[in-house]
């Protein structure tokens, strides 16, 4: 079987189930979007690792070095928000060509500094390296947060709210105004520069009223499927109600959105949701709720019900 056939996700589900029986104590691995490492006095590490590969996820002739900095730390920090926790430390590894400018390099390093910067995450390593012809970039990322906070996406109960924390599918348009040649387009800034939702992740976390959360990197119906699959739950979307400046296929399979996705309990959403308001300035979208029964998702339109193919990104 090639590795396309198993695809990206049945590949990870190998991996998880090879290093099942591998002892771990008490700390939570593969299955969220960071491991979960106790660090005693009820505190927990949370730690996530990402890969940025030109060509794949960036085109070097296209974006800033600057906005490139920022973005490979972005996406990690958004990770680290979606468990609820405070960003605490990274550590960058990047390889590159020889045809790489010192000024290239240092114009990465201003930009991962600002967003570092912004949120008091300092960079306390990493490691760099030579490659034949393209740029690797690796990231880590880790956060801090008291165990019984810690947000997983097997938290999802039936009747639960679904919520999003932004508009989904501006990346997902800029990337393809790009490979279209429209280079003044307002969603490629969204694409190369998304805005964690840091701030916004760590007030979730201290709600317990949140009761599954993780950010949205590979479109809408692909991080819903896997909150469902570890909750063992389905769930019912309105499309109409998803936020979105773009098409809603896009919106739902397109990814890098970075929003955060969430289910709170329905007796405390409204409330949530009204302070979320008073404390950002910016809505919660309900876009959905939690079912009991198959993991899988029920998509209707103003009611009724849809049967869209849609999937999220997928590596292989």
């Amino acid at each position: 079987m090639e590795l396309r056939e198993l695809g990206e996700f049945g590949w990870i589900a190998g991996i998880r189930e090879k290093f099942r029986g591998v002892p771990s104590g008490e700390s939570l691995g593969i299955g969220d979007d960071c491991a979960v490492i106790p660090c005693g006095d009820g505190e927990a590490l949370v730690v996530t690792t990402d890969m940025l590969i030109e060509d794949v996820h960036f085109l070097r002739a296209v974006i800033p070095p600057y906005l490139l900095g920022r973005k490979s730390l972005a996406v990690n920090l958004s990770d680290v928000a979606s468990m609820g926790a405070v960003p605490i430390a990274s550590f960058l590894s990047i390889a590159l060509p020889g045809d790489v400018s010192a000024g290239w390099a240092d114009r990465f390093t201003d930009g991962y500094r600002s967003l570092s910067e912004e949120f008091g995450v300092p960079l306390l390593g990493g490691d760099t390296t030579s490659s034949q012809d393209r740029i690797a970039i690796n990231v880590t990322a880790i956060g801090r947060i008291a165990r019984a906070k810690v947000k997983y996406r097997s938290g999802a109960r039936e009747n639960d709210i679904v919520y999003v924390t932004g508009y989904l599918g501006d990346s997902a348009q800029g990337l393809l105004d790009i490979r279209s040649g429209v280079y003044d387009s307002p969603f490629i800034a969204v694409h190369h520069d998304p805005h964690p939702c840091v701030n916004e992740g760590i007030w979730l976390g201290n709600q317990p009223e949140v009761h599954a959360m993780m950010d949205i990197s590979d479109g809408l119906a692909s991080d819903l499927s896997h909150i469902l699959e570890e909750s063992e739950t389905g769930a019912e979307i309105s499309i109409e109600r998803i936020p979105t400046r773009t098409t809603v296929e896009l919106a739902v399979t397109g990814g890098e959105d970075y929003q955060l996705l969430l289910t709170v309990g329905a007796e405390a959403a409204d409330r949530i949701a009204a302070e979320y308001v008073r404390h950002f300035g910016k809505p919660l979208y309900g876009i959905g709720r939690i079912r009991s029964g198959a993991p899988d998702i029920i998509w209707s339109d103003n009611g009724e019900v849809v049967r869209p193919q849609w999937k999220g990104f997928r590596h292989f």
